[in-house]
């Protein structure tokens, strides 16, 4: 809803639907009914402390805005949540959930704390360096750290039943070059064995994998949004600011997505193939079955969904720009092992 608002209401809006969505919360005591993943959205909003329940005149005294002004953003704000369209549910909505009851705190293990500080410590330095090779070479690593990690969780979960491993988290993309950032998400996720559908008209993209692959591709995209920046503002320099800035910055963002996107696997199957041989067995047979309660899990959730393919044309130099800004870093087999 939030997202939503920002995209289609103004500015303004964004507020506002927070306090709405706050006081829905206390209503309906979601800090102790909801799901999980409801709650962690809650407090990620900062709508799980208390409020007025008079939600629009509150909005409007902390607003300071002029009446007509505060009636047009609300009836605004209404008249994009009541054309939005509906999507899958994904976690159990208000009506379904159970009477109270205690949270439990779910901490991850100490390995998983260990190997997750580790990945955020290599992006962070991908983000901070101002040299693309050394950015593009630090999230190689991470890359293959993120697989040994997902090959270590596969090889314990390994059962009966994967498709209990199987979760989905939903991704917002701003605005403006949605299709070309979403591209840059679905290259990340097919390199991390995590399917991806996307709602087109709302900059939503659905995730569906096991939950340590999830982790991963929120976390590497995040970077690569950062890293992607400052390599646009580069190229741009080199360009001269010239006309047609909008078509240049969009082929940019697709040419590096494609690009990441080749390096990701190479780290994967290179990765992949260093912890099969450690450990002396065949990983094939393990992660095929993970693959196939994910896409289980993606024809259950989403019947109805459709492949796209963009055949719209782009502009070649930020293409090749794009290619050049996610090829300049050396991630070849000459890179030691990840221990």
């Amino acid at each position: 809803m939030v997202h939503t608002a920002r995209k289609e209401a103004t500015a303004g809006a964004v507020p506002l639907a927070v306090a709405l969505i706050a006081e829905h919360a206390r209503r309906t005591d979601a800090a102790h009914r909801a799901p999980e993943t409801w709650v962690d959205q809650l407090r990620e909003l900062g709508a799980l402390a208390p409020g007025d329940p008079a939600v629009v005149p509150a909005w409007h005294r902390s607003a300071r805005r002029p009446p007509a002004e505060a009636w047009r953003i609300v009836l605004q704000l209404v008249g994009v949540l009541r054309s939005t369209p509906r999507i899958e549910v994904l976690v159990p909505p208000p009506s379904r959930w159970g009477p109270a009851r205690p949270r439990r705190s779910v901490e991850a293990a100490p390995g998983d704390d260990r190997v997750l500080r580790r990945i955020r410590g290599l992006l962070a330095k991908a983000e901070s360096t101002e040299f693309a090779e050394e950015a593009e070479a630090l999230t190689a690593k991470a890359q293959e750290l993120m697989t040994r990690h997902a090959v270590d969780a596969a090889l314990l979960d390994a059962g009966p039943a994967p498709s209990e491993g199987v979760g989905t988290r939903r991704v917002h993309v701003a605005d403006p070059y949605v299709r070309a950032k979403m591209q840059l998400l679905a290259t990340v996720a097919e390199a991390n064995d995590v399917r991806l559908v996307w709602y087109r008209s709302l900059g939503i993209a659905n995730l569906v994998g096991s939950r340590p692959d999830l982790d991963a591709v929120e976390l590497l995209f995040t970077s690569l949004l950062l890293q992607v920046a400052q390599g646009l503002a580069a190229a741009e320099r080199q360009a001269g600011g010239r006309p047609g800035a909008r078509t240049f910055r969009r082929a940019f963002l697709l040419g590096y997505a494609q690009r990441v996107g080749e390096r990701l696997q190479a780290a994967r199957k290179r990765a992949t193939a260093e912890a099969a041989a450690e450990r002396g067995v065949d990983l094939l047979p393990v992660l095929r079955s993970r693959r196939e309660a994910v896409d289980s899990a993606v024809a259950e959730l989403f019947p109805r969904v459709r492949a796209s393919r963009s055949r719209a044309s782009v502009d070649a130099g930020g293409w090749y720009a794009g290619r050049a800004a996610a090829e300049r870093a050396d991630v070849g087999p000459r890179r030691s092992s990840l221990r």
